[in-house]
């Protein structure tokens, strides 16, 4: 790959996405790039950038982001995060909703990715507010289109559930049974509480409305420069209620750029009550 060309992919996918590539991530680029020549019969990087830049050219940039953007989650990944909204934002809103005349706790998983990390607060939030008579919901947001159809259909491998306790894959997973032996399905009662937008996080307009109790955007910032990274956590503190949580990823930290939020554990951020 030349360097003119490496640019233009860089360009495009910040013009999409807002995901900065470094030089480092040539080879990666290079790599997944050749998976979309095969399948488009492109001979060579010149004639794939070509088809990039055609009229009709929507479907294949989608497919473009879809196989560089990096897509690695699993369930219950941080796991203090959810251990935290279980044992401390939970109650700590529960106690508030009345007062406040909140009907329902609402949560945001930005960057959701196949759909483990958004389950996984529905789990939390399922298993913290029984009998609590406080409904919730979740909303769940990902650019990728090919990655959203993965977290909507909720099917799992073995390997995945491996990780999960016992009685949570009891619960809240059903086995498959036929051409789905050996994978699991988030049970249809979890999975109607979940709902899967497709969003850009620099994207104008929210496909719902706010706002939020609790966002989580974890481990996507780190793609982002600093200025993009300022925007985003400008618009997330937007949509949050006051003393709501905004969660990052542990490799992630607001500490360089400006914001309202404070600090409640590491990676973990309150909006003040005052704004």
């Amino acid at each position: 790959m030349r360097d003119n060309e490496f640019e233009f992919i860089r360009s495009l996918v910040y013009e999409r996405s807002r995901i900065s590539l470094s030089p480092d991530k040539r080879e990666l680029v290079a790599a997944r790039l050749g998976k979309r020549m095969l399948a488009t019969k492109a001979p060579t990087v010149e004639g794939y950038l070509g088809l990039l830049q055609a009229p009709d050219n929507e479907p294949e940039l989608a497919q473009l982001l879809d196989v560089i953007l990096t897509h690695h989650t699993f369930f219950f990944r941080e796991n203090d995060h959810f251990e935290f909204i279980r044992d401390v934002a939970v109650p700590e809103l529960l106690a508030r909703s009345r007062a406040e005349k909140w009907p329902v706790l609402r949560a945001w998983s930005a960057a959701c990715s196949s759909g483990e990390e958004s389950y996984s607060l529905a789990i939390t939030l399922e298993e913290a507010l029984k009998g609590g008579g406080w409904p919730w919901q979740v909303e769940a947001t990902d650019v990728s289109a090919g990655i959203l159809k993965q977290a909507r259909a909720a099917i799992y491998s073995k390997e995945s559930m491996d990780k999960l306790p016992r009685d949570i894959g009891r619960s809240y997973f059903q086995r498959g049974v036929g051409g789905q032996a050996g994978n699991f399905r988030v049970k249809a009662g979890l999975r109607t509480r979940v709902t899967f937008h497709q969003y850009n996080l620099l994207g104008r307009e929210l496909p719902f409305s706010g706002p939020f109790h609790i966002i989580l955007c974890r481990n996507v910032m780190i793609y982002f420069d600093r200025e993009t990274q300022e925007e985003l956590v400008k618009r997330m503190t937007s949509q949050l209620v006051p003393g709501g949580y905004l969660m990052v990823g542990h490799s992630e930290s607001l500490m360089a750029i400006n914001h309202s939020l404070c600090a409640a554990k590491p990676a973990i951020y309150q909006k003040p009550l005052s704004l």
